[in-house]
């Protein structure tokens, strides 16, 4: 498994489209919930998106921003807009809503649009100057899917066309019906839309990428992360992942360490504990040695003395400060 699928796998929409929105002039939607990504399309129309403590976005038409938290922001039909701010929370996600025809904005033709159960309208119609927009809001669990966080900006902007431009069609088509199965359907097409939108950002001319991803594309390098991600708790030395790759020893510890920034063991030891610590969390009742065991270590005592040099705290430590407190 490449580093990018593995760091992604854990991001998922489920349930998670905050809105499918007609709204007509003026018009401001805050949202609150500072979810660690959002993902902002609009289909028709356009709006400013305005990301707390940063200068404003234009989003135009078939345009894609992703939002990482935990700031909130809002999106605007103009700076200055003399509409009163509505607030958005994952109140107006959950199923229990009414699913995504009755989530804020929803057109119904001769109707006016939905509300979220506050009573509140968020648009109406299709008139002049309306903007259909969609906004996805992703939970990210875990360590894993944090180092992705870690590599990207407050704001991110998808590159006009590319593969993306193929996800909006669908989109497009998907929120102007309402059948069975639908949510599951845009869960699936905006992580498409997501993966999509981070490759092409990824990807853009002299932009700031992590190195991981550069690194990805070396035949030598590339393969070498590759195995180490595929089997993480092998027994790996410089020499074993060299022979692997079908090069010298010395030329994949330079190769790896000028591409990754850092040694290949260096970079299998921290990657050993970012997974140890989403075992710690997601399986009770694995003890300290049952995990020291799935990331390669037969001696828990080795283990714990990795991972609290990596983390900063010992294994039961690290579990128990991100167990939920108990209710009063």
């Amino acid at each position: 498994m490449d580093v990018f699928s593995d760091l992604i796998r854990g991001v998922r929409a489920h349930g998670s489209l905050f809105a499918s929105s007609t709204l007509s002039p003026p018009w401001a939607l805050h949202f609150v919930d500072g979810a660690p990504l959002t993902l902002c399309t609009v289909i028709d129309g356009a709006g400013w998106l305005v990301p707390e403590g940063r200068p404003p976005e234009l989003l135009r038409a078939r345009e894609t921003i992703v939002v990482r938290g935990p700031g909130t922001f809002t999106f605007v039909d103009e700076i200055g807009t003399t509409a009163e701010p509505i607030e958005c929370g994952e109140d107006c996600a959950t199923p229990e809503q009414g699913g995504t025809r009755h989530r804020l904005g929803w057109h119904d033709p001769g109707g006016d649009a939905g509300g979220c159960g506050d009573g509140q309208v968020y648009g109406r119609g299709n008139g002049p100057g309306a903007t259909t927009l969609i906004v996805g809001a992703y939970p990210v669990r875990g360590e894993i899917s944090r180092r992705l966080l870690e590599a990207l900006p407050v704001v991110l902007r998808a590159d006009d066309g590319g593969a993306s431009d193929a996800v909006l069609d669908h989109l497009a088509a998907e929120v102007a019906v309402d059948t069975p199965g639908q949510q599951v359907v845009l869960d699936r097409l905006l992580d498409w839309m997501l993966v999509c939108t981070l490759r092409e950002w990824f990807d853009r001319p002299g932009g700031e990428r992590p190195a991981w991803w550069a690194a990805q594309r070396d035949p030598v390098v590339g393969d070498a992360l590759r195995l180490l991600h595929a089997e993480p708790a092998a027994p790996w030395t410089v020499a074993a992942l060299a022979g692997r790759t079908g090069v010298s020893r010395s030329t994949l510890a330079k190769r790896f360490a000028d591409l990754v920034g850092e040694p290949p063991l260096t970079y299998l030891t921290r990657w050993r504990m970012t997974l140890a610590a989403d075992l710690l969390v997601e399986q009770d009742d694995a003890t300290v040695a049952d995990v020291a065991r799935a990331v390669g270590y037969s001696d828990p005592f080795g283990f714990s003395a990795a991972f609290k040099r990596v983390r900063g705290a010992n294994p039961s430590e690290f579990r128990g400060s991100r167990r939920p407190s108990p209710a009063r």
